[in-house]
């Protein structure tokens, strides 16, 4: 028998997605988990090591869901918050505050893959995420209208050990880990939107500034086998 993976839980609190207005609550309901149950964690860099150690120590804190906060003193923080934070924690103070500019930021200091046509998670596409990756969404909830559509971001942590499943790092009041909903700054499962649904995974790129491009090499546990020969 193979016994499922430990998911540490904080908290008792749960509700919908990434959401301007949502109703705040105090409760939070999060995941974390140990570098060591990230595959291949120490081939990653130095600065991607550290930012996602950083990250995980957020997911400790037991922080909920809380819009328009970027202060884990609030005890919350919304999604691009909460990647604020965490980059400007990191030295990274070129991040802007929202998750439409943040993207646009990645997508002028570097190389920023779209996404929105990818249908699984094995699109050939994704043999160039690495972990500390912004990973952004359109169409997670009405915005005002914005340059470019994106309204949704959070951190790619990498594979978790023995099952390779992806794992991401960010707040939300929706997403789920291990099929348990979750809310607040959590780990969360990396799954794509439905199709035809309004939300959609706009790209991925690497955070401006942390990591040389040459020495940051994305591991490939997506590729298909036909690109693996």
């Amino acid at each position: 028998m193979i016994s499922s993976p430990r998911i540490p839980i904080i908290g008792f609190f749960v509700l919908a997605a990434c959401a301007a207005g949502a109703e705040p609550d105090k409760g939070a309901r999060v995941s974390t988990l140990e570098v060591t149950e990230l595959r291949d964690f120490d081939k990653n860099p130095e600065p991607v090591r550290e930012l996602i150690r950083a990250a995980l120590a957020l997911t400790r804190m037991n922080l909920t869901y809380t819009f328009a906060s970027h202060d884990p003193g609030r005890g919350g923080m919304d999604c691009s918050g909460t990647i604020y934070h965490l980059l400007h924690s990191r030295g990274v103070t070129e991040a802007p505050r929202q998750s439409d500019q943040m993207c646009q930021w990645v997508m002028d200091k570097g190389a920023y893959q779209r996404a929105e046509k990818a249908e699984s998670l094995e699109d050939a596409v994704f043999a160039k995420l690495a972990p500390g990756d912004l990973l952004f969404w359109s169409g997670t909830y009405e915005s005002t209208k914005r340059a470019l559509p994106v309204t949704h971001v959070m951190l790619f942590l990498g594979h978790r050990k023995g099952d390779g499943k992806p794992v991401i790092f960010g707040a939300s009041d929706g997403r789920s880990y291990e099929g348990q909903k979750r809310r607040g700054v959590s780990v969360f499962d990396f799954r794509l939107p439905k199709p035809g649904g309004a939300a959609a995974l706009h790209g991925f790129g690497a955070v401006p500034g942390l990591v040389r491009e040459e020495i940051r090499k994305p591991l490939l546990p997506w590729l298909p086998p036909f690109l693996k020969r």
